[in-house]
């Protein structure tokens, strides 16, 4: 899982860390930056906020009937009782802090329909010894008002779900400072109304060996502080970063949650997912980028509120000298492919309010990376409409239908019906932090791709249906097309060849 910004080739980008105020980015730290704790205010756009970590849903104070009453004074209890259990047994674990024995592999093994039920004050504690709480390949495990913390999962792999087994439901629960994912993903999995904070690498990874998760949702949660540990530091340009990481998922619902503070994305859909709907949420105050969406198909992302986002990121590029367009929300390599089958056939970004991120939207492809490349950082993926990537080589790629399916392809994006604001005196910049951009690379490599020169770059931009238009824009934005060095205004953007913006009003002194 090695995908970064923009590939111009082999990838590196460690981050560096900036701590954020309230009103702007004004000093450098090794520290993540401290969680803001409650959503930014403003009166341009109404979403709900998930504040599930400061006021979490309490759990049943009394044991259902039917229930094995767990004991947090006998050290690994829980784990024994699920051994002695048969499968569809609810469990209710008393108020305090249960503990598994003190041995690294010490975990829950679950079993199919079991439920895990915490009362008020329940605590499951890894107390940074254990490496997995929850796992197995048992199907439709529940588990409901319970903390999970403390525990040290290895680097990619998770604390909850451990093995990513399918139908699991994860509602009113708090998995909190634990090393690796607070959680990992099967099929069908269900996460709701729970605080994913302060985890090591991410909140969840939403990967499964095989590639097998569909139907996923995310709804109502609080996602906020992960990647504490810094991977990108300690692992430059692993991609391996941010607040959920979606791998290879078929069809998932990404709604109503608050998505905020994480070093790194806040939402990061990267390699061959597709059928996604990103909408009412809140995504606010990430290092990165608020979402992006990476070799892969066919989304709708409405009606989300987007603050104060990659200004950690955004900064460090520019302060280096570097002039491309990275973005709040960053489309690479990836667009609407009617042949893949979801609830739609494009990508489309409409009824969003992005409100002082560092940029806007990018639209982006690498010219060099595609199936059988070695510029392609997905090792041995190729895309959805090649099962076989050997067959992505000359002579045969270098005509149809190869010569299309074998690339990922930044198509069918349909911008339309969003607000755009750039303050610059809050977000304290003055270049490079209000653009939108369409554009890709000059393709060099390898020595036999069929992509070489400019013709993915007018593709991109010309040819391929990617569109702007009927937006609102307040502040100073400007526009880059075909390449980093081609910098327009609004009339150049709205005049031939690209035409974008159709139907937009601009006001560049608004700002607000």
């Amino acid at each position: 899982m090695v995908i970064k910004w923009r590939n111009w080739a082999l990838p590196t980008a460690p981050l560096v860390l900036v701590l954020l105020a309230a009103t702007g980015c004004t000093s450098t730290s090794d520290a993540p930056a401290e969680p803001t704790g409650r959503p930014a205010t403003s009166g341009a756009h109404s979403t709900s906020v998930a504040r599930v970590c400061a006021k979490p849903a309490a759990g049943p104070a009394k044991a259902p009937a039917g229930a094995v009453t767990v004991d947090p004074a006998v050290v690994g209890d829980l784990a024994a009782k699920t051994r002695s259990s048969p499968p569809n047994t609810t469990f209710w674990l008393r108020p305090g802090k249960h503990r598994l024995e003190p041995d690294r592999y010490a975990q829950v093994m679950t079993k199919e329909g079991n439920t895990y039920l915490g009362a008020p004050g329940a605590v499951l504690d890894g107390r940074k010894t254990n490496n997995y709480a929850f796992s197995g390949t048992a199907r439709n495990v529940t588990i409901r008002y319970l903390t999970v913390q403390g525990f040290v999962a290895p680097n990619n792999e998770g604390v909850v779900n451990h093995d990513m087994a399918d139908g699991w439901v994860i509602e009113h629960a708090t998995i909190q400072y634990n090393s690796g994912a607070g959680l990992m993903a099967g099929a069908h999995q269900q996460v709701r109304a729970s605080c994913l904070r302060g985890n090591g690498q991410y909140g969840m990874n939403a990967y499964k060996t095989g590639d097998s998760i569909k139907d996923l949702v995310v709804e109502g949660n609080e996602i906020v502080g992960n990647n504490t540990d810094d991977w990108e530091r300690r692992q430059p340009g692993c991609g391996c970063t941010g607040g959920i990481k979606f791998w290879a998922v078929n069809g998932a619902d990404i709604r109503g949650n608050w998505v905020h503070d994480n070093r790194g994305a806040g939402l990061w859909a990267d390699n061959n997912n597709n059928d996604f709907r990103i909408e009412n949420n809140m995504l606010e105050a990430n290092d990165g980028a608020a979402l992006m969406y990476e070799t892969s198909y066919n989304a709708v992302i409405r009606n989300n509120t987007i603050r104060r986002n990659n200004w950690v990121e955004g900064r460090k590029y520019a302060a280096r000298g570097d002039d491309f367009p990275y973005a709040t929300i960053y489309v690479s390599e990836a667009g609407g492919e009617p042949r893949v089958r979801a609830r739609t056939d494009k990508i489309e970004i409409y009824r969003n309010v992005l409100e002082n991120n560092w940029s806007g939207i990018t639209l982006w492809e690498n010219a060099d990376r595609f199936c059988n490349s070695p510029a392609n950082t997905s090792t041995g993926y190729c895309t959805l409409l090649v099962k076989n990537t050997g067959r992505c080589a000359q002579p045969a790629i270098a005509t149809a239908p190869l010569y299309a399916d074998c690339r990922w392809k930044t198509q069918r994006v349909d911008i339309h019906g969003n607000r755009f604001v750039l303050d610059t005196s809050v977000v304290k910049c003055t270049v490079e932090c209000g653009r939108m951009a369409v554009l890709a690379n000059y393709g060099t490599y390898p020595d036999w791709s069929p992509y070489k020169g400019k013709r993915v770059a007018e593709a991109i931009t010309l040819k391929q249906r990617n569109r702007w238009h009927d937006n609102v824009y307040r502040g100073p934005w400007s526009f880059v097309a075909d390449d980093p060095g081609r910098k327009l205004d609004s009339g150049q953007w709205q005049g031939p060849p690209y035409r974008q913006d159709t139907g937009s009003t601009f006001a560049p002194r608004a700002g607000g």
